[in-house]
């Protein structure tokens, strides 16, 4: 009965994979898409736009953007806002 299961779960998930390969999205064109300073604002106020999204139209990330950029400022924005570098974790007690 256990192995049943298991090999269920394997199943399931091997056809989620497979079903989520096949998504894609529009590719729209932008004359001017958000860039580094966006992805900055973007990333600082991810925990505001996730919660906004949960009762409006609203999305945490922006489509489509610059690419390498968007996402570098994207990253630096949450770890800022979300704790930055991790400077008390090597503080010893």
């Amino acid at each position: 009965m256990k192995k049943r299961k298991i090999t269920f779960v394997i199943i399931f998930i091997t056809l989620i994979a497979f079903l989520s390969g096949c998504a894609t999205q529009s590719v729209m064109t932008v004359d001017d898409p958000p860039g580094f300073f966006s992805g900055l604002l973007h990333g600082f106020i991810m925990l505001f736009s996730l919660i906004a999204s949960l009762f409006t139209d609203c999305s945490i990330y922006a489509f489509p953007n610059t690419g390498f950029w968007y996402n570098l400022g994207f990253v630096i924005g949450a770890s800022a806002f979300f704790g930055g570098g991790g400077a008390k974790a090597s503080k010893k007690n």
